[in-house]
C-alpha cells in the first residue's frame, strides 16, 4: 500500500468528520489537496467561479444540515476571496472548515509572489486559525480545528503550504476520535430557581425568540400557554417559532411588523430566548429582562439583564415548565393578540390595491405569489436589502421550510451562492434564491455553477434597477439618492445564453405562469421580474434620528407594507381570545 501524503491524510480526516464536499477554485498550492479529493470517492470537489461563493455555499450547507462543511482557496488572492463568506458563516454560527493553502513554506516571510498570512488574516472571522508548518502537526492540528468549528459553532481555518501538503504523512498517525455534534447544556439550579421566582412574580411576561429556539418549538408553545405570554421574534427566529403559534405577535426590529414592539415594552418581565438581537434601541430599558442563551458571550451584551441564564433553550424550558405556577389571567396576552391583528389589518392593503394592473410590478405582490406557489418544504435563500423585507413579510414558515440569508453579517450577493450549497444537500428539494439585481450581478458568474452541475435552483430576481435598501438608507438620513442606479441587461436572456431556463416578467398577469414554468423546469431557472423601484418599505414617520445601515428610528415604528398570510394567522389567533 502506497504511503499517504499530507494532503491525502487531510482529506481522509475531513471524510471521517462527515464532510461530503469541498467548495473552491483549484490552483497552484492547493493542487495536492484537489488531487487527493479526485482520488477519494467519499468526497467531491465543487468547482465554483469565485471563492467567496465557495464560503457562502459551505456556510449554507452547514446551516441546512447542521454538519461540518468545508471550502478551500489557493494561496494569496485565492484564499483572500473566502473571507466575506467566512465572516457570514462565522456570524451565522455555521460549522465550516476553511483550507487556506499557502506559498512554499521556505518562502514565508520573504515577500514571495502572492504571499499573505492567512493564519493571521482570518483570526477575526474564526474560532481557530493556524498554520501547518510541519507534516508532524497532522492530524492533530486539523482535528483541533474541526472540534473548534463543531464545538463552538463557527469557522476554523487551516493554512497549509503546498509543499508540505505534498510531503509524506508521518508514520503511525493516531486515529483520533472526532467530535461531530454538540451536547445540550442545562443551566445551573440557582439560575433556574431565580428565573422561576421572576416569572411567578410577574403579571405580564413576554417571550422574544431568536434562532436559538430551533428544535424547541413545542417547549416554547407549552411554556407560553402556561404563563399566558405573547411571543415575538427576531428575523432569525421567524422560521423556528412563527408557525403553529397561537401566541404570535410578530417581529421586532426595522423589518418588523405587528405588536412585537408593544409586547416587549408593556410587560413586567421580558425573556429573551436564544436571540442575539442586535438592535438594542428596540429593546426596553424599563422592564425586567432575563436572557437564556447557549453562548455565554451573548448574555447581556445588548441590554442590561436582571438574570443571565447559560443554557440551551429547550433544556432550560424543560426545567422551567414543571416548576413555574400556571397563570390564569390572559388580559395582557389577549390585548397583544388584538393589537397584533389590528396592526396587520392596517397595513395589509399596501400591496393589494390594483396589483394586477400595477406596472412596474409591486415586489410585495411577487413575494406573495411566490409564497403561495413554492413547495411546503422549500429552502429560500435571501439577498440582503429589500429582499430581506419581502421574505420577512411574505414567506410563510410551516416548520418544514427554511429561510436563510446573511442576517447577521449583512453581505450583498449571498442568495445565489447560498442556494448552491443548499441545493447540493438535496437535489430533489426545491431551492429558491430570492435575489436582488444588485446582489445577483455582484456574483453573477456563479450562475454558471448552477448550469455546470445542473443544480435545479430557481432564481427569482427582484429587478428594480437600483440598490433599493441603500436608497432607503439615504432617504432616512436626509440625503438624495446617488450612485444607486443599475443599468441592467435582460437577465433572462443572460440565463438562456448560459444554457438555463430564463423568462422575463414585466406584467403582473404573467407572473404566476412564469413562476410555475420555472418550478416545473428540471434544471436551473431564472425569472427576471421587473419590479417597482419606488416600492421602498418606508416607516410611516421618518425622524432625524434615523441613520444609515440597519439603524433605528427614535419613533420605534416598524416599516409599512403588506404582510401576506400572517394576517390570516393573526385573525385565527384572535378568534381564540375568550369573550367576556
Amino acid at each position: 500500500m502506497a504511503k499517504q501524503n499530507v494532503a491525502e491524510q487531510f482529506v481522509d480526516i475531513l471524510v471521517r468528520a462527515g464532510v461530503e464536499r469541498l467548495y473552491g477554485v483549484v490552483g497552484d498550492s492547493l493542487n495536492p489537496v484537489v488531487d487527493a479529493v479526485r482520488r477519494n470517492s467519499a468526497i467531491d470537489w465543487v468547482h465554483v467561479r469565485h471563492e467567496e461563493t465557495a464560503a457562502f455555499a459551505a456556510g449554507a450547507e452547514a446551516q441546512i444540515t447542521g454538519r461540518l462543511t468545508a471550502c478551500a482557496g489557493s494561496c494569496g488572492p485565492g484564499n483572500l476571496h473566502l473571507i466575506n463568506g467566512l465572516y457570514d458563516a462565522h456570524r451565522s454560527m455555521a460549522p465550516v472548515l476553511a483550507l487556506a493553502s499557502q506559498i512554499p513554506s521556505s518562502e514565508i516571510g520573504l515577500s514571495y509572489f502572492q504571499e499573505t498570512h492567512p493564519d493571521r488574516l482570518f483570526q477575526e472571522c474564526s474560532h481557530y486559525s493556524e498554520l501547518i508548518s510541519s507534516p508532524k502537526q497532522m492530524p492533530r492540528l486539523l482535528q483541533t480545528a474541526i472540534q473548534h468549528a463543531v464545538g463552538r459553532s463557527g469557522v476554523s481555518v487551516v493554512s497549509l503550504p503546498g509543499d508540505i501538503a505534498a510531503e509524506p504523512a508521518p508514520e503511525k498517525a493516531a486515529e483520533t476520535a472526532l467530535v461531530t455534534s454538540r451536547p445540550t447544556v442545562r443551566p445551573g439550579d440557582a439560575e433556574i430557581d431565580e428565573l422561576v421566582r421572576l416569572i411567578d412574580a410577574a403579571d405580564k411576561v413576554t417571550l422574544f425568540c431568536g434562532s436559538g429556539t430551533a428544535g424547541a418549538h413545542a417547549e416554547v408553545m407549552e411554556f407560553a400557554e402556561k404563563i399566558k405570554s405573547p411571543i415575538g421574534h427576531a428575523l432569525r427566529g421567524k422560521e423556528w417559532i412563527q408557525y403553529d403559534n397561537r401566541f404570535d405577535v410578530g417581529m421586532s426590529g426595522l423589518l418588523g411588523y405587528g405588536a412585537a414592539y408593544e409586547a416587549t415594552h408593556e410587560c413586567d418581565l421580558l425573556i429573551l430566548l436564544g436571540t442575539d438581537f442586535p438592535y438594542n434601541a428596540f429593546l426596553p430599558d424599563d422592564v425586567k429582562i432575563a436572557q437564556v442563551d447557549v453562548r455565554p458571550e451573548h448574555l447581556g451584551r445588548r441590554s442590561k439583564l436582571d438574570l443571565a441564564v447559560w443554557g440551551d433553550v429547550r433544556e432550560t424550558l424543560r426545567c422551567l415548565i414543571p416548576r413555574v405556577r400556571e397563570k390564569t389571567n390572559r388580559r395582557f396576552l389577549d390585548k397583544m393578540l388584538k393589537k397584533h391583528a389590528d396592526a396587520l389589518e392596517g397595513v395589509v392593503k399596501a400591496y393589494t390595491r390594483k396589483v394586477e394592473k400595477h406596472v412596474p410590478i409591486h415586489p410585495e405582490y411577487v413575494a406573495s405569489v411566490l409564497d403561495e406557489l413554492a413547495d411546503d418544504d422549500a429552502v429560500f435563500t435571501v439577498d440582503t436589502g429589500m429582499c430581506n423585507v419581502w421574505a420577512a413579510r411574505y414567506i410563510t414558515p410551516n416548520g418544514r421550510r427554511r429561510v436563510i440569508g446573511s442576517f447577521s453579517h449583512g453581505s450583498m450577493a449571498n442568495a445565489l451562492p447560498m442556494a448552491i450549497g443548499a441545493q447540493f444537500t438535496d437535489r430533489d428539494r426545491q431551492v429558491v434564491s430570492m435575489s436582488g439585481d444588485g446582489g445577483f450581478a455582484m456574483l453573477m458568474g456563479d450562475f454558471l455553477t448552477l448550469v455546470q452541475y445542473d443544480l435545479p435552483v430557481k432564481v427569482v430576481l427582484f429587478n428594480n434597477s437600483s440598490l433599493g435598501m441603500v436608497e432607503l438608507e439615504m432617504l432616512v438620513a436626509g440625503l438624495p439618492s446617488y450612485g444607486t442606479t443599475n443599468k441592467n441587461p435582460d437577465f433572462a436572456a443572460v440565463a438562456r445564453a448560459c444554457g438555463a431556463h430564463g423568462v422575463r416578467v414585466e406584467k403582473p398577469k404573467d407572473l404566476a405562469g412564469a413562476l410555475k414554468s420555472a418550478f416545473r423546469h428540471k434544471g436551473p431557472a431564472l425569472v427576471d421580474i421587473v419590479t417597482d423601484p419606488n416600492a421602498l418599505s418606508i416607516p410611516p414617520k421618518i425622524s432625524a434620528e434615523m441613520v444609515t445601515g440597519f439603524a433605528l428610528s427614535a419613533s420605534k415604528i416598524v416599516l409599512d407594507g403588506g404582510v401576506g398570510r400572517m394576517l390570516q394567522m393573526a385573525r385565527s389567533n384572535l378568534r381564540n381570545v375568550p369573550r367576556p
